[in-house]
């Protein structure tokens, strides 16, 4: 547990918290929609004290739109990653405790989607259906799910040689309930630091589709925001560099929590934390 005790870790699981819990507030701390046109167009940083961050080419609170991007960029980000989850579990877990023809089958199916660039299959996805939060959040999860199942596969087919296992299959339990009291517990401490990766990942790929103009139009993005501005660079360059900042900031906290997650785990695995 020293790994999530560190100041990078605690610093980047502070900022974190911060940015989730004033996006989650955000209606209530701020009066104005993202979308609403509060003052004179391309007001500097730090030269109003009404719009600190200044405002956009329409005049736009700059501030506003950041808080109101890190409600879309988190919540596609969180919903992808539990959409994943799903997936990688059942097909995982299936192809790791029973192997043979179905592990072979199923691993094949998830090498078919790891084939093409995730990016790409994203952005193919997303043009294929209309564009909105559940089909960002449907694109993720399909080319994000194959990498966990994988790692849900090795972990099951780790785990289902343990003793514990051998004992329930003495008593006559049923796969199922092995697969998912006995097994899934003791594989779930690597499976979480997984997730976290692919938070970081969602968040990306959500900006870059929005940046594409495939994120919801209805939903203030980082990414919107970034390709709004991506003409005045010259005139405004922090138009762009704010919620560039911002994307930098949040996936490499998320990266840094998991990396400390990581690292607790392989501690608590070198001194036998696992029956």
């Amino acid at each position: 547990m020293n790994a999530l005790l560190r100041p990078g870790a605690m610093l980047a699981a502070g900022f974190l918290i911060l940015l989730a819990v004033s996006a989650l507030l955000a209606p209530w701390l701020l009066s104005a929609s993202p979308w609403e046109m509060l003052a004179r167009p391309l007001i500097p940083p730090f030269s109003d004290a009404s719009h600190w961050l200044g405002t956009d080419m329409l005049g736009r609170d700059i501030a506003t739109g950041l808080l109101y991007g890190a409600r879309t960029s988190l919540t596609v980000g969180l919903l992808a990653t539990l959409a994943t989850l799903l997936p990688a579990l059942l097909i995982g877990a299936t192809a790791g405790y029973f192997g043979g023809w179905i592990d072979e089958l199923l691993m094949r199916v998830a090498e078919c989607f790891q084939i093409i660039p995730q990016l790409v299959l994203a952005v193919v996805l997303v043009a294929l259906m209309e564009p909105s939060v559940g089909s960002v959040v449907l694109a993720l999860a399909l080319v994000a799910w194959p990498p966990v199942a994988r790692l849900v596969r090795s972990e099951f087919q780790s785990l289902r040689q343990r003793e514990f296992v051998q004992a329930a299959l003495v008593l006559g339990q049923t796969p199922s309930r092995i697969a998912f009291t006995q097994i899934l517990p003791n594989a779930l401490s690597p499976l979480l630091v997984s997730l976290t990766f692919i938070l970081a990942a969602a968040i990306l790929t959500e900006a870059a589709l929005a940046f594409l103009g495939l994120g919801d139009p209805e939903a203030m993005s980082w990414g919107y925001m970034i390709n709004a501005s991506r003409n005045l660079l010259r005139e405004a360059p922090s138009m762009s560099l704010l919620p560039g900042v911002a994307i930098l900031l949040t996936v490499l906290s998320v990266q840094r929590v998991g990396e400390a997650l990581r690292e607790a785990v392989q501690a608590t695995g070198s001194q036998g934390g696992r029956p």
